[in-house]
């Protein structure tokens, strides 16, 4: 093969791959505008940029919180927040991450709570990416637990206060 063959075969190879990498990049997450409330508990959520989450259902239909405390409320009893929606329609679920401010996945996130960091309302589930992050945050905030999303029950966000 010519050099100059090689050459565009390794060009064309290249505009493939970013092409796919543009293609298969996943969408903003959006930002709550100022009318934006909590669905749980009515606050408006653009008012406390470093703790928002999110959830995306499966119609396009976006809701924010004012921190994972809300957004696990609602995750855990979607109905009772948002007649007409399910559980089970959720397929998004964004939290901001405590140190990198970034959104993270809530799934794969690891969480503490009880520790001496409060958001917007009291006590909160304090979001990270990393389990490193997360257990070098309990030493410095005298977390009590770490958590990971399908640990999170009614019941931990209600002992919350």
């Amino acid at each position: 093969m010519t050099k100059l063959v090689q050459l565009l075969l390794l060009l064309a190879v290249c505009i493939f791959l970013n092409a796919t990498a543009v293609i298969a990049a996943p969408a903003k997450d959006p930002a709550p505008s100022a009318k934006d409330k909590c669905p749980v508990c009515g606050m408006f959520v653009a008012k406390y940029p470093n703790w928002v989450a999110s959830s995306r259902l499966k119609d396009g239909t976006t809701y924010f919180f004012d921190g994972p405390k809300d957004l696990f409320t609602h995750y855990l009893d979607t109905q009772r927040y948002t007649p007409g929606k399910r559980q089970a329609e959720i397929i998004v679920m964004s939290v901001k991450e405590y140190y990198s401010l970034k959104m993270i996945d809530a799934r794969s996130a690891f969480f503490v709570s009880g520790s001496d960091v409060f958001g917007p309302m009291g006590s909160e589930l304090i979001p990270f990416a990393t389990q490193q992050d997360a257990a070098s945050f309990m030493n410095d905030h005298k977390g009590k637990r770490l958590l990971r999303f399908k640990e999170i029950t009614p019941a931990i966000i209600k002992a919350l206060p």
